[in-house]
């Protein structure tokens, strides 16, 4: 059983960051983030390999945001930049035991964990 605990959101204006950070206990293989705003379904954000080496990412993200992990520390990041309120959405990490970072790993159902969520609040 892996246990995933985000932390790391808040409110922030237009054009500002954030990290947030994704903590895990038990084995992890491939991690993402997915963003769930009200009203909409759960989207992918980004995603990265069991490594490290390889990364995913949303067009809506790309070039804005940037996937980490510190398989020394068990942990996963999002540094976001450039925030808009499009951007407003609940947070969340998920993770698979598989290792090896696939082009169809944007789905949910893919994922076995998931986080509780953390919320971020773009304000205009």
């Amino acid at each position: 059983q892996v246990q995933l605990v985000e932390s790391g959101g808040g409110l922030v204006q237009t054009g500002g960051s954030l990290r947030l950070s994704c903590a895990a206990s038990g084995r992890t293989g491939v991690m993402a983030w997915f963003r769930q705003a009200p009203g909409k379904e759960r989207e992918f954000a980004a995603g990265i390999s069991g490594s490290g080496e390889h990364k995913y990412y949303a067009d809506s993200v790309k070039g804005r945001f940037t996937i980490s992990r510190d398989n020394a520390k068990n942990a996963m990041y999002l540094q976001m930049s450039s925030l808009e309120p499009e951007d407003t959405a609940v947070y969340y990490c998920a993770t698979k035991p598989a290792p090896f970072l696939y082009s169809n790993d944007w789905v949910p159902s893919r994922y076995d964990y998931w986080g509780q969520g953390t919320q971020v609040t773009v304000s205009s």
